[in-house]
């Protein structure tokens, strides 16, 4: 599956591709390129999946009795058309695309049914290996393992599909030695660190509140940028989507777990938020008619449009290390100090996993296990305490009677 060097006078290289859609004529060719790509491998794996797309695409003109998948790439892009852009997010649909990009062509030129666990264990392998690559000379590097157990996630849903659509009878991935990924707990910041976030943000007018919202609700960054005044009733928002961006935009979707929850804000929120609105009011009057009012948005731009989530977690990353804060820290570190300082300040479990919107308790259990664990000297205190009380009432009836 050949593909093609374009060297400019720069000096820079990039690699793209181009085939005709079958059907297509020699007088009459209709050609799908695509350019951009930094290494061979990229765009001959972009081919084959673009391909594979339009092969399915031409497939479902020809209603139920079209041809049917057969290869890896077609089985991904019938993945990607049948379920995943009409189930998921549209950033989700993106990210698949971009870790299909890493897979071996040859692996995805594979009758899907003739793939075994051996085929996949040695492409983990080779991603762990060489998989990646730098972001200035593009030259091969090693994967990470969450980014390769990731890929993997991808082909198995892929299979589970194939399963359910009766186009194969296992799951290749199960039985294949996935990478393993070494378990890193939540960052948390102190209470004072968060203030100094706070205080020192510059950047969008409205960044200091958002922050403080954020710290306090432990809601993710799409969610906050979501919310709506009409979501406030009282001192309690009412959570039910999120602000996604793409490369095709901005889009407003439904929480992760696609459950709506209410959040209540402490009381030390009220008077920030009156402030806040008091000044977005002021940016309504300067703006009149072209502010955008029916977005109703808390936390926008000057004129009342979707801020850009990447654009403002990249502003808090840049501040957190302008402040010195401890390394890693980013906007999405609120979230787990949130949890992490309730769970150990004795707030229990289940209350602090509705707060964060997860599917189970257990995964709240799971990520913040070690603020879970850092209760077990008080647990073993409190227990002393429970062993000696009850000791102390049987010596007490003993001397009773």
């Amino acid at each position: 599956m050949p593909v093609y060097k374009r060297k400019y006078r720069s000096g820079k290289v990039v690699w793209y591709y181009q085939f005709a859609l079958t059907g297509s004529t020699r007088r009459n060719q209709n050609l799908v390129t695509e350019s951009g790509f930094a290494t061979k491998q990229e765009a001959t794996a972009a081919k084959a999946v673009r391909r594979a797309e339009e092969l399915v695409r031409q497939a479902a003109t020809g209603g139920v009795a079209a041809p049917m998948p057969t290869t890896l790439a077609m089985l991904l892009a019938e993945f990607m058309n049948q379920h995943a852009e009409e189930n998921l997010a549209p950033k989700t649909v993106e990210r698949y695309r971009e870790m299909v990009a890493y897979i071996a062509p040859e692996l995805l030129a594979m009758n899907m049914t003739e793939i075994t666990p051996l085929h996949l264990s040695r492409e983990w392998t080779r991603l762990l290996k060489s998989g990646g690559h730098t972001r200035k000379s593009k030259t091969p590097r090693a994967m990470k393992p969450k980014t390769v157990r990731n890929i993997a996630g991808l082909v198995s849903s892929a299979f589970v599909r194939a399963i359910k659509w009766g186009l194969a009878t296992i799951n290749p991935v199960t039985h294949s030695d996935l990478p393993k990924v070494r378990k890193r707990f939540g960052m948390a910041l102190l209470p004072s660190e968060q203030d100094r976030l706070a205080q020192c943000a510059t950047g969008p007018w409205c960044l200091p509140v958002f922050l403080d919202v954020a710290a306090a609700s432990g809601a993710r960054r799409g969610e906050v940028l979501a919310l709506r005044w009409s979501d406030l009733k009282g001192m309690t928002v009412f959570i039910d989507r999120s602000l996604c961006q793409t490369r095709d935009g901005l889009v407003f979707k439904s929480t992760k777990t696609e459950e709506p929850r209410k959040v209540e804000l402490p009381p030390s929120m009220v008077a920030c938020l009156e402030a806040h609105r008091l000044r977005q009011d002021e940016f309504r009057r300067q703006f009149g008619p072209d502010y955008r009012t029916e977005l109703d948005l808390i936390f926008a731009n000057p004129d009342g449009s979707p801020l850009m989530p990447n654009s403002i977690s990249s502003t808090v990353s840049r501040l957190c290390r302008r402040l010195g804060l401890p390394k890693g820290a980013s906007l999405h570190v609120l979230r787990h100090s949130h949890a992490s300082l309730l769970l150990t300040d004795g707030v229990d479990l289940a209350t602090v996993s509705a707060r964060l919107g997860h599917s189970s308790v257990r995964t709240t259990a799971d990520i913040y296990s070690h603020a879970i664990r850092g209760k077990d000297h008080a647990a073993a205190q409190c227990w002393d305490d429970i062993m000696q009380r009850a000791r102390g009432e049987t010596e007490k009836a003993k001397t009773v009677n």
